[in-house]
């Protein structure tokens, strides 16, 4: 099992960055896949970018494309969401989560992930 903490939202305006960083428990963090969501109030929680477990493969919905960047560094078990080109649309909770050991790839799917953080919110300010 894995535990997750999220840390490095914040009030920014829009144009900004911002980066989070998704710090885990335990001594095997390079065997989890992760993924990043958000939700923004009112709305489903949304798929924001995925990372294999060793970094080698990234995913991004059309929409996030080219502004985000997720990257991960297994020595410090943590993985860190990059925003930039922040719009005020971006405002959510953004989350972190955990595939199982057993899945290699991050994925687009929210069911996927058994173990999530408690989140950090993100305001983007116009």
């Amino acid at each position: 099992q894995v535990q997750l903490v999220e840390s490095g939202g914040g009030l920014v305006q829009a144009g900004g960055s911002l980066r989070l960083s998704c710090a885990a428990s335990g001594r095997t963090f390079s065997s989890y896949a992760i993924g990043w969501f958000r939700q923004a109030p009112g709305k489903e929680r949304e798929f924001v970018a995925a990372i294999n477990r060793n970094g080698g493969g990234t995913y991004y919905p059309d929409s996030i494309k080219g502004r985000f960047s997720v990257s991960r560094d297994n020595a410090k078990n943590t993985v860190y969401l990059q925003m930039n080109s922040l719009k005020p649309e971006d405002t959510a909770v953004y989350y972190c989560a955990a595939r199982p050991e057993t899945s290699y790839s991050g994925s687009y799917f929210r069911a996927d992930y058994n173990y999530w953080g408690q989140g950090t919110q993100v305001t983007v300010s116009s």
